[in-house]
Order: C-alpha cells, then structure tokens, then sequence
C-alpha cells in the first residue's frame, strides 16, 4: 500500500487525534491507564511512517485543556507516562531524524514532564526531518483565546492598529506561528468530531475518520490508508473543479 503513495503529492502536516485508549482497556478487563499504555507503540508507528515518507509535521492530540478535568489517578498516570515515554523515545526520534516541539498550555504540566520535554527538545532541536509536535494542556479555544489576549496587547500598547489584523497577523499569534495549517487530520475511535483541537489550523484540513480502529491498535498500514484517501480528494478552498482546470 506504502508504494501507491504520491510522494508529490503529501499533506505537509498531518494532525491526529488519538482517540479509544479507554474503550480499547475496557475490552481487555483493564483500567483507562492500561490503554495508555498500549498506546505508545501507535505513535511510534505514526512517527516514524511520517518521517519515512518525508511529511514535514506531524501533532498529536496528546491532552487537552478538558482532560484535567478527568479523575486526578488517571491524570497522574499519564503525566508519568508522558515522563517515562519521552526519556525511553529520545533515541527513536534521534534515529529517525525527527525534531520534537510543543504547543499548549506548557507551564501548567508538572514539573518533571516539563524538564523531559526541555531535554528532548534541546536533543532534536538540529534535526531537520519530521517535526514531531505534542499538544499538551492544549485546545483551539484556549489557542484562539491566547492569540486574541496577545494581539489586544500590542494593540494597548499602541504597537498595533486594529486595522493591521488580518488573518496573516492573527495566524501568526496562534501556538502555531511558524507551521503549516492542517492538511489531514486522522481521528481514530470513529467519532465524528474534532474536539476542540486546532480549530483555525482545521479550517480546511481534509478529515479522516477511523470506524473500527481504536488508537492502541493503530499501525503503519492504517497511517498510508488515511494519505491515500487524502491524495484521492479534490481540494478546492472555495473555488469550483473548473476553476481548479484553469
């Protein structure tokens, strides 16, 4: 399947929202955290299928502004996952060229998940293949909300007329400054939704919406099945097919 791929023709920034790591634990008898778990395989193989093929970047849903919310054990042990995780991955991502980055809420993450991030970041800061990036403590709102409060000071403080916002000015205040709006966005669990998640960057990323594939059973194949289908859609940003001819 890998090989039907138009290497031309890839999404430069391909967004997941990995979702069924509780449902997939459910079935095996298991608590949410064993889902978890079970979870980091798929986003090596996310990873490294990114990196292989050459897409420039790659953001995971990894926890949202809604997911303190959740029972604190289970928030726990995820920041402990995240710890562990990212120390035992740095050589995956060093091996495969990938350069890791964050966008979100960062300062509200515990201490040692943030010190983890730091170093794993100031490893693969000069690696220039994929662009890995974690939305941690992160939502669209939250994105828009700060990107708003940043603008209204510049514009406080008389560095900035209202009529210089445009949608150049307000994209470049959003986490994202710098990276490419969504192209594909894969979610995982089958709900038709986006949850919150990068809702400028999405204005128009083509959707790929997994039925029956919970995130922990995720794999390479699954990965060329969602570019194949992107690659096989006319995307038209408001013009005609006809316009698109000319």
């Amino acid at each position: 399947m890998k090989e039907l791929i138009d290497l031309s023709n890839l999404p430069r920034h391909i967004a997941v929202i990995m979702d069924g790591n509780g449902r997939w634990a459910k079935r095996q008898g298991a608590a949410r955290v064993f889902g978890h778990r079970n979870a980091i395989k798929s986003v090596r193989e996310v990873t490294e299928g990114c990196a292989e093929l050459g897409v420039k970047y790659l953001t995971l849903y990894t926890f949202s502004t809604e997911n303190w919310a959740r029972p604190k054990y289970e928030i726990d042990a995820l920041m402990q996952l995240l710890v562990h995780t990212i120390r035992s991955e740095i050589p995956t991502l060093m091996e495969n060229n990938v350069r890791l980055s964050t966008i979100g809420s960062i300062d509200t993450l515990p201490g040692d998940c943030r010190s983890e991030l730091s170093e794993a970041m100031r490893m693969t800061e000069q690696n220039d293949g994929l662009n890995l990036i974690l939305a941690l403590s992160y939502s669209g709102k939250w994105d828009i909300l700060e990107a708003t409060r940043k603008i209204a000071r510049q514009v406080e403080q008389g560095t900035l007329s209202p009529d210089q916002i445009d949608e150049e000015l307000f994209s470049h205040s959003l986490a994202t400054d710098g990276i490419d709006d969504v192209d594909l966005m894969i979610r995982t669990g089958g709900d038709h939704r986006i949850s919150n998640f990068m809702l400028w960057q999405l204005a128009y990323a083509e959707l790929y919406i997994i039925e029956n594939v919970l995130w922990p059973d995720f794999r390479k194949p699954h990965l060329w099945e969602a570019i194949l289908a992107y690659q096989n859609r006319e995307r038209r940003f408001g013009k005609t097919s006809e316009q698109l001819v000319k």
